[in-house]
């Protein structure tokens, strides 16, 4: 299975933290799982921590070491990626998240995610 993290998810899975579901860490850890990890999300990460947002504990750059050494995927933004968005309901404002839905559905992949507005996209987003 392939598997996009959510930005909250991918942080809470390198960092071992107690947040991240153990049905997600199944998923994550399954060895038939390739994960990937959108640049969306390093670039959500670098500036939300660079602002100093305590959500975002970790630089981009570092963010971006851990997720390698993890051996995570690292997936580019096509710009079909970007045109996607438009394509999508309106459930949804925050344009990281409305990007990593977009990139799922394109890909296409299973958007793992613990964000209740993406999961009433339905189809290709795993609720944990």
């Amino acid at each position: 299975m392939n598997l996009l993290l959510d930005t909250h998810v991918a942080l809470w899975a390198i960092s071992d933290s107690p947040r991240l579901s153990q049905a997600a860490r199944e998923l994550i850890e399954n060895p038939q799982a390739t994960v990937w990890i959108s640049a969306a999300s390093i670039w959500e990460i670098a500036i939300k921590h660079s602002l100093g947002r305590g959500d975002m504990p970790v630089s981009g750059a570092d963010a971006l070491r851990y997720f390698r050494e993890s051996g995570y995927r690292l997936l580019a933004i096509a710009p079909e990626h970007a045109a996607a968005v438009a394509q999508l309901p309106a459930h949804h404002t925050d344009p990281f998240d409305r990007l990593l839905l977009a990139q799922a559905e394109f890909e296409p992949l299973r958007l793992l995610t613990h964000d209740a507005m993406l999961a009433r996209y339905g189809g290709t987003v795993l609720m944990v």
